[in-house]
């Protein structure tokens, strides 16, 4: 293949927490919120384990994780966490998070971030997301507004992510398999390395996530739609069932629909976007 976000300081962050709880207690079955959509990564304001900040949220990420940075900056020092996360006016309980260093990460986003919120917190909802504007709904089974769809994908889970099928081809070959499409990852489309290899690049750690290798793959069929060269990269393998990820150079053309409880990824044209309030990115201090 070719490829062959001020920090806000600990007596306002308690303050901040009450008010959200008292504002939000009781209506915690939808809600949406404004995100900002920057290099390509979907950030949102939220709240995880009593950390009140701009976080990455992602679906292709099974685990929410904090950064250290954040988590210290509050007195937390433990590396796995219990309790709580706010997301877009929504309270999930029960969840967890690890504390892990996340510059490489967030190294290249233009604000400050609290950590990724993944696929765990997420499963449990309904999720919209459009990218132009940026906006984010959060819906519990049942309570979703209605979508127009032109495309739905059957969506299962591998490795603690939702995946879907799309075809891809370097040319002389071609391939079927299960993608995890990823709201946080910037790169078109990634592959497992036991699947794809990009010969002759220099430095193949470069070909990896915060690597700057970016070579082509020449077509990718996803809902009946081809893409062809394709930016793509690699990711290390972490379960056979998982092909890689597709990334927001694809699917920031459309609205999306993660309906986790059903099981299905709809898709509509960002054109089919209705207008609304709210800022595309995030005003700077």
């Amino acid at each position: 293949m070719r490829l062959c976000w001020a920090v806000i300081r600990p007596a306002t962050r308690l303050a901040l927490t009450a008010a959200a709880l008292a504002a939000t207690a009781g209506a915690a079955q939808a809600g949406a919120a404004p995100c900002w959509f920057e290099n390509n990564v979907v950030v949102v304001s939220g709240e995880v384990m009593g950390v009140i900040g701009d976080f990455v949220l992602d679906t292709a990420t099974p685990q929410t994780v904090l950064a250290d940075s954040e988590a210290q900056a509050v007195g937390i020092w433990d590396t796995r966490l219990s309790g709580e996360v706010w997301l877009a006016g929504v309270l999930a309980r029960r969840k967890t998070a690890t504390v892990e260093t996340l510059d490489l990460r967030t190294g290249a986003l233009p604000t400050v971030v609290s950590g990724v919120i993944g696929a765990d917190v997420l499963k449990d909802y309904v999720l919209d997301v459009s990218f132009q504007p940026c906006r984010i709904r959060l819906s519990a089974p049942g309570k979703a507004p209605p979508f127009r769809a032109r495309a739905r994908l059957p969506m299962t889970w591998v490795a603690g992510r939702p995946v879907v099928g799309a075809s891809v081809a370097d040319g002389p070959r071609a391939f079927s398999g299960a993608f995890a499409p990823a709201i946080g990852a910037d790169t078109a489309i990634r592959f497992s390395d036991t699947l794809a290899h990009a010969p002759g690049a220099a430095k193949p750690k470069e070909l990896y996530p915060y690597g700057v290798l970016r070579p082509k793959l020449r077509a990718l069929s996803l809902a009946g739609v081809l893409w062809e060269n394709l930016p793509a990269g690699l990711v290390k393998a972490e379960d056979p069932g998982l092909a890689g990820q597709i990334g927001t150079p694809v699917l920031a053309r459309y609205r999306l629909r993660f309906d986790f409880p059903r099981g299905e990824l709809l898709m509509a044209p960002a054109a089919d976007t209705p207008k609304r309030e709210g800022p595309r990115r995030k005003p700077r201090p």
